[in-house]
């Protein structure tokens, strides 16, 4: 395998334990932004920021890139990350790859001319990133509900990639199973798994019997209407991205247990999740030869 050169800035645990792999594949890693976690890693995480863009071809970071739109993702380091710092200090030759890319992230990459890849517009990084995901929301319901899955309500609302294998799971635990879409096509493969299909302009009649809610999609859905109509003992894993499925402030204000589950694959699964990217990103360099 030809070796690489990565600069891995930022992120999780997730991108940490990347930085491994990588050189256990006998590339070249360096990381940067995880200066409060102790590892006894032979990675170079020491140098600073523009050594280690300057000496590698792939700046790979996190997944999501940001949370502001200014600074990269690094929950792990003292100091902030800029990213316009970082496309200022790439040169037309390196590649810049992330997850979750936004709209002005992207704007400035182009100001720069930084070649980007948003990992997340990868299908197969797409599915198997909602593996870790379905199974950390799963935990996290065993570990609040006082009562099993087995046998319980559970309602998923979206029926995308996450929401597909989330159904999977519940379905197999022995949950009774009810999918929300609003495609008359995703309504007919709810129908062919052997879940209960419920249509978007019906949740008001279903909501009220849900011992769990799952919502999958990031756009209002709970809103004021819909919470008044669930029961104080359902519990409410929101998976979405901001801003997220559901009227947050007001659920607590009515008292409802909510969790906003984000970014569940670097802290349920980092190193199964770390191998997703890492393919990932060889497959991305593999096509484009580099």
């Amino acid at each position: 395998m030809k070796i690489r050169n990565f600069a891995i800035i930022g992120g999780d645990l997730r991108n940490l334990k990347l930085a491994g792999l990588m050189m256990e594949d006998g590339n070249n890693a360096s990381a940067f932004g995880f200066d409060n976690v102790k590892t006894e890693s032979p990675l170079a995480i020491n140098k600073g920021l523009h050594k280690i863009i300057e000496e590698n071809d792939v700046i790979v970071a996190p997944l999501p890139c940001s949370n502001d739109d200014e600074t990269i993702y690094a929950p792990f380091s003292t100091a902030k990350i800029y990213i316009n710092d970082v496309f200022k200090m790439m040169n037309k030759r390196q590649l810049f790859i992330a997850g979750r890319i936004s709209e002005k992230i992207i704007h400035l990459a182009e100001v720069y001319k930084v070649y980007y890849i948003d990992m997340l517009k990868r299908e197969e990084m797409a599915v198997l990133n909602a593996i870790p995901t379905a199974e950390g929301a799963i935990q996290i319901a065993m570990e609040e509900l006082p009562i099993t899955l087995h046998g319980s309500n559970a309602l998923i609302l979206g029926f995308g990639r996450i929401g597909k294998i989330l159904a999977k799971m519940l379905y197999g635990i022995g949950a009774n199973v009810h999918v929300e879409a609003r495609k008359y096509s995703d309504i007919a493969w709810i129908k062919c798994y052997g879940y209960k299909p419920v249509f978007i302009n019906e949740l008001e009649n279903h909501v009220s019997s849900m011992d769990i809610i799952f919502n999958t999609v990031p756009a209002l859905i709970l809103d004021d209407r819909l919470l008044k109509k669930i029961n104080n003992e359902c519990l409410i894993i929101d998976l979405a991205s901001s801003p997220g499925g559901i009227d947050h402030e007001k659920a607590r204000h009515m008292g409802l247990n909510v969790i906003w589950a984000l970014s569940l694959p670097g802290k349920v699964a980092p190193v199964t999740a770390a191998k997703y990217i890492r393919d990932t990103i060889y497959n991305v360099l593999d096509e484009l030869g580099v």
